[in-house]
């Protein structure tokens, strides 16, 4: 692995900022100081120092990023932005968004390289939760409750499971869902006479949004969140 990418992947600085840091000798190789950020490392044996600190490789990372509206939930998209471009040089090879936020949805999602962790999180055994805050079209009654809380028929084979439902005003819910259908919220409100106009996701599992990011913003999950993700 080059040193330069090895170093982004600790968290010691984007691509250009360990450039900087490794040409300005602060960076050491098993104790001889590097100068080149080209250079290639055996990242499970080589010691490598950053300012006098080891640098702990990380074999995978985990982003919480408050997706806009505007931006798809994809690797990459010939047309759109997708969520990958909003992490600019933190941006890592492989790694992908966990599930799917609709390109006009805002919210919480899960960007990382692990593959197995995104599986237990999307898995339709599991029946992970995901929580929603929803504005709806028109007003919003008990009756419609009633019925996302015992599963409503979407045009699909199965009804939906069962949802949590919270009132926040006359037109304002959260829902909480434990499926990952197509468009799922949008069709459930539909099927109980109502339209989402503004949806937004405020947690998955045990992960929630941090609502001192803005729109666009992202940081990496702590320790006692990715292991919470985990349990």
């Amino acid at each position: 692995m080059r040193l330069d990418k090895f170093l982004c992947d600790c968290g010691a600085g984007t691509r250009s900022e360990v450039k900087r840091e490794i040409r300005a000798g602060l960076v050491t190789v098993n104790g001889e100081k590097a100068l080149r950020p080209e250079q290639q490392i055996d990242e499970a044996k080589d010691r490598v120092c950053h300012r006098g600190k080891p640098c702990i490789y990380e074999k995978y990372v985990y982003y919480l990023l408050h997706k806009p509206a505007g931006v798809v939930s994809a690797t990459e998209d010939a047309k759109e932005r997708t969520v990958l471009d909003l992490l600019g040089e933190e941006r890592r090879e492989g790694i992908f968004p966990v599930g799917r936020l609709d390109k006009d949805t805002e919210g919480l999602l899960l960007l990382t390289d692990d593959g197995a962790l995104a599986h237990e999180l999307t898995s339709p055994a599991k029946h992970v939760e995901k929580e929603y805050e929803c504005l709806l079209a028109r007003p919003f009654d008990v009756t419609q409750k009633y019925m996302l809380e015992q599963g409503v028929d979407i045009g699909e084979k199965e009804p939906t499971r069962p949802a949590v439902v919270r009132i926040l005003d006359e037109k304002r819910i959260t829902l909480t869902i434990t499926e990952g259908r197509f468009h799922q919220v949008k069709r459930m409100l539909r099927a109980v006479g109502n339209e989402v106009v503004y949806l937004k996701r405020l947690r998955m599992g045990a992960l929630a949004l941090d609502e001192t990011l803005p729109a666009g913003g992202f940081r990496r999950l702590t320790a006692e969140e990715t292991e919470n993700l985990r349990k």
